[in-house]
């Protein structure tokens, strides 16, 4: 039985979709008026894996992330750059979406633009209004939070701890806390038709009117940041029941924020909406200074969108992530350890790991281990791994099982003699706990392809290479043994391993 935290409840709940089979998930996505931050690419890739499990666990999944393409935000820079909303929007659009397959995210069904649904947010806003939940002034729409007996459940805050948006439009308002759903234009900004006149819709409004129209009145998961608790989704919720007078979401999942090193802020900004573009800049800063580049595309060349998607699963996805180069770099090596065996494997049984097709169900994967031994502990590998995930897919913990696999495969080949000597049923268990490798970390959404240069550089370096081999060879074969050592020592200080196997010598980076 899987179970999930649910922020509304503050514990563990058993997972029971609300239509046996099926399940909705509702990801809040980005405002897409800058370039992406490592920190928006954090529930995405938590959210993808969090489907693959699903699935992976015999239900049918739809997975809805929303783009924000309307906001004070966009506007700004759509002054500060001379060029329309619109192509902010496209422009932001396509850098995430870049950076999203970069990583491995490729399981979003839909993504709504609230640019798109504008029609359904006015009936929105008009269907609280008739219900007595909303009330129009001057051309702008608020929220009255006092009507809302049960605002503040989602995150413990009482109505009068909230605070709604100032400026202009809190003389309009009846109390402090209510919140713009619709907003009047002003000139010179984008505006669309409405009942209250020409404007545009509030930042909680839409994702409520985008998730009901794709997902549903109810539907089961509603993800997003820690930060989005209040008062993003709190405002999400009292619309949408007030709206519908039913729960809105079954289980609120929220994960955990990104930390710069020591910085006391999150990457890519605070609770409070307005002060992101200044806590954005200043985490931005650090994380470039440290790695010595640019944004996230950059960070993506360096390190490789694997390693990045791997470093982010290591935690649990409610704990605060620490971002550190240093950290990536253990990343980096942490997985080279697989890459070695998927060598290792091939050389063995002449098989590409990346050509075994992953099991699409957990029941597909099960094996019987017999009298082996062996088998015996991969098995024990798989369910403690799947026991991990059960648990408020915890990935942290079921990465450590593949570490763990990797260990008692390695040590079997080693025992066994493989790369030495073949061995017909030692080949077939070996075979069985490498496709359980692949079943396992195509969960996570690893090792869909191999890594670049994972075998050794360019050509000349191979050439290089070679030669050393070659005059390592040679001082054997003559008992040299203190130029064959000097030779195989010297190139491990720089990084260089090389590897004595049954077809010959080879070496590896890393």
């Amino acid at each position: 039985m899987i179970r999930v935290y649910n922020t509304l409840s503050k514990q563990k709940e058993n997972f029971q979709p609300l239509e046996e089979g099926k399940v909705g998930i509702y990801l809040c996505g980005p405002t897409v008026y800058d370039k992406s931050h490592i920190g928006h690419m954090v529930g995405p890739i938590i959210f993808d894996t969090i489907k693959r499990y699903l699935s992976f666990s015999g239900m049918d999944v739809t997975w809805v992330v929303n783009i924000t393409d309307v906001d004070d935000k966009l506007i700004m820079k759509s002054r500060d750059r001379g060029i329309p909303m619109e192509a902010i929007a496209e422009e932001m659009t396509e850098d995430y979406l870049k950076n999203l397959a970069a990583l491995g995210v490729d399981q979003i069904d839909q993504m709504p633009k609230a640019t798109e649904h504008m029609d359904e947010i006015i009936q929105f806003t008009q269907d609280l209004i008739d219900k007595g939940f909303a009330y129009a002034v001057d051309g702008d729409v608020f929220f009255d939070v006092a009507a809302d007996q049960g605002y503040g459940k989602l995150s413990n805050r009482s109505a009068d701890a909230a605070q709604g948006a100032g400026g202009e439009a809190a003389s309009r308002k009846k109390s402090a806390s209510d919140f713009a759903l619709w907003k009047a234009a002003k000139d010179d900004e984008p505006s669309w038709d409405s009942p209250w006149g020409k404007g545009r819709p509030g930042w909680h409004i839409e994702c409520s009117a985008m998730s009901r129209g794709i997902l549903g009145e109810s539907f089961d998961i509603h993800g997003g940041g820690l930060d989005l608790v209040f008062p993003h989704h709190e405002n999400e919720l009292a619309q949408s029941e007030c709206c519908h007078g039913k729960p809105m979401v079954k289980y609120w999942m929220h994960n955990g924020l990104m930390r710069a090193g020591d910085a006391t802020g999150k990457v890519g900004g605070r609770s409070d909406r307005e002060a992101e573009e200044q806590q954005q800049a200043t985490v931005e800063t650090k994380i470039s200074r440290s790695k010595g580049a640019g944004g996230l595309a950059d960070l993506i060349d360096t390190h490789g969108g694997e390693r990045i998607r791997f470093f982010l699963l290591r935690t649990h996805y409610r704990s605060t992530i620490i971002f550190s180069e240093p950290g990536l770099e253990e990343a980096g090596v942490a997985l080279e350890s697989f890459y070695r065996l998927f060598e290792r494997f091939e050389r063995i049984t002449g098989t590409d790991f990346y050509t075994i097709a992953p099991t699409a169900e957990r029941t597909q994967g099960e094996f019987e281990a017999g009298d082996c031994e062996f088998l015996k502990q991969v098995a024990d590998h798989r369910q403690s791994y799947l026991d991990h995930m059960d648990d408020d897919f915890n990935t942290g913990g079921a990465t450590s099982d593949l570490f763990d696999l990797v260990r008692t495969i390695n040590r079997f080949i080693d025992e066994h003699q493989l790369e030495q000597a073949e061995s017909t049923e030692a080949i077939a268990a070996l075979t069985q706990a490498v496709t359980t490798l692949r079943e396992l970390s195509a969960i996570l959404g690893v090792f869909k392809t191999p890594p670049a240069n994972s075998a050794g550089g360019d050509a000349l370096t191979n050439q290089l290479m070679e030669l050393l081999i070659a005059l390592r060879a040679e001082a054997r074969a003559s008992k040299n043994f203190e130029i064959a050592d000097r030779i195989r020592d010297g190139l491990a200080e720089i990084g260089v391993t090389i590897e004595d196997r049954k077809d010959g010598t080879g070496w590896r980076a890393g």
